[in-house]
This record gives C-alpha cells, sequence and structure tokens, in this order.
C-alpha cells in the first residue's frame, strides 16, 4: 500500500463479490470474489497479462530450517500467522519501520461504489507515515498511512489454477494499489514459476508496476507485487502477497523483499 495515494480506497472490509476490468498494455484483469477472512473471498478472475481467471508472486530463494511454533527464522524478526490461509512468514523489527496488524484487520481497495475488489488479512506494514503527503479521504483505518510496502494473504476459493491465481493476485493487487479504474497503471505480470519452500508446493509470480499518475512526489513511479498462491486439501486457493513501491528513497530492495519471501512457510495454524 503506497504512500497516501489519492486513489482507490483502501478500507477494512470483510469481503464481498465485486468484478473489475482493466485494460492496460493489453492486459484485461478481471476480479471476482475477494475472500480473505469471510469465507467467501476467492480472487478469481483477471486474466494477468494473458492469463485467464484471477487470484498472486516472487523471487525463488531457499528458505533457512523452518524454526518450531511461530518463532521467526531470522533473530529480531516478527512472525506473521495466517491461520485461515495457511501460511506464516517473517518481517523485520519494529526498530526498521515494520508493523506487524492484527491478523483480524482487513486491508482492501474498493471500486467507486466502495465495494472491495481485492482484500488481505493476516497484514504487515513498511514504514507507515514514511511520506507526508494530503491525507486519503477514502482510507481507512490501518490503510492511507503513507506505507512503502504492505504484505498479507487472500484467497479462499477454487476457481482456475494455482499458475492463474498466482498471477492474477500479483496483477490484480498492482491494479488496484497503484491507480485503480480511474488511472490504470501499466502493469508487466511473469510466467507464473513453481515455488517449492518452506512446505509450500505451488506457484509464485510477479507484477512490474508503472504508475501513470503522480499527483505528488508521495506517489511512487513504479511498485513491484510478488505473490505465492497455494492449494490447500479442501481444493481452496490462497496466496500471500507482497507489494511495494519502487523508486522512491528507503524503499525495500530486491534482497530485502527475497529474505522475507524466504521466511514464507505453510502452516496448519
Amino acid at each position: 500500500m503506497s504512500q497516501s495515494k489519492p486513489l482507490p480506497r483502501i478500507t477494512h472490509h470483510r469481503t464481498s463479490k465485486a468484478v473489475l476490468a482493466a485494460v492496460s498494455l493489453g492486459m484485461v484483469l478481471t476480479l471476482s470474489a475477494c475472500d480473505d477472512g469471510t469465507g467467501d473471498t476467492s480472487d478469481k478472475g483477471a486474466g494477468a497479462a494473458g492469463s485467464k481467471a484471477p487470484s498472486s508472486e516472487a523471487p525463488s530463494s531457499a528458505a533457512p530450517g523452518s524454526p518450531a511454533g511461530d518463532e521467526p527464522m531470522f533473530t529480531g524478526w516478527q512472525t506473521q500467522t495466517a491461520k485461515k490461509h495457511h501460511f506464516r512468514y517473517d518481517v523485520p523489527a519494529e526498530s526498521e519501520k515494520w508493523k506487524v496488524l492484527d491478523t483480524g484487520t482487513a486491508v482492501s481497495y474498493t471500486d467507486k461504489d466502495g465495494k472491495p475488489i481485492v482484500v488481505m488479512t493476516a497484514a504487515a506494514n513498511y514504514r507507515e507515515g514514511g511520506c507526508a503527503s494530503a491525507p486519503n479521504p477514502d482510507a481507512v483505518g490501518e490503510a492511507g498511512k503513507g506505507q512503502f510496502a504492505t504484505v498479507g494473504t487472500t484467497g479462499g476459493g477454487t476457481d482456475g489454477t494455482l499458475q492463474e491465481n498466482a498471477r492474477n493476485w500479483a496483477g490484480n493487487w498492482g491494479f488496484a494499489a497503484y491507480g485503480g479504474a480511474d488511472h490504470k497503471p501499466k502493469i508487466k505480470v511473469s510466467e507464473a514459476k513453481p515455488w517449492k519452500h518452506g512446505g509450500i508446493d505451488g506457484y509464485t509470480a510477479t507484477a512490474e508496476v508503472t504508475v501513470t499518475n503522480r499527483p505528488g512526489s508521495c506517489v511512487p513511479p513504479k511498485a513491484v507485487v510478488h505473490s505465492i498462491a497455494q492449494k490447500l486439501p479442501d481444493g481452496t486457493m490462497h496466496g500471500w502477497v507482497l507489494y511495494a513501491d519502487q523508486g522512491v528513497p528507503k524503499a525495500l530492495t530486491a534482497d530485502e523483499i527475497k529474505k522475507i519471501m524466504s521466511s514464507v512457510r505453510s502452516t496448519d495454524g
């Protein structure tokens, strides 16, 4: 979630179904069903960069040995656990400007009618308030506080393949967080690649975002989104998503993102 963007709204919502189509660089993203903590939040739909249904990312990197329980993999880091989505991951310490949110706090972007088009829970923010700008009147709660990056979990639907969901989560979050329907960003989504780390046998995809509307310096020129998609035994698909501003001072580096992603592991809750 990027610096106080005056574009799409970010709210704390339990999800409902919403459909959004966006055309950018010949890409159509279709969002339907953001399930994140309600029992019906699945990101289906969107053929990100040419794939067909929606639902997200990441550079491949072997993670260190998984610790017991919810202990962080890296000394001094903070652990976040998404029981519903069966993901556990770590982020750097509070002293490094990371804030782990309550697992029930939902972060979403909404359409012009206030309906969520993407949503995540069990989230963490990097450098809240890091960029001072005019407040976003449509931002609620933990959203729109000038974050340079946000991480969280989403999903719960059964539509599409893991590859499609990985690509669409990456593309849809890049679309919603960095311009939305009013200021469509240019998005390039990678092919989904196998992700076999931390007990997860899934797929990852990356979206490279070029922001087309920059009303102020707090809106970054570029961004990156990483997703990891896994399927649970009941057939539902769940995603881990990180989206981060790029091209601004103190933005997360590729190595920092890779290290965070190396901590992502599966959990039985």
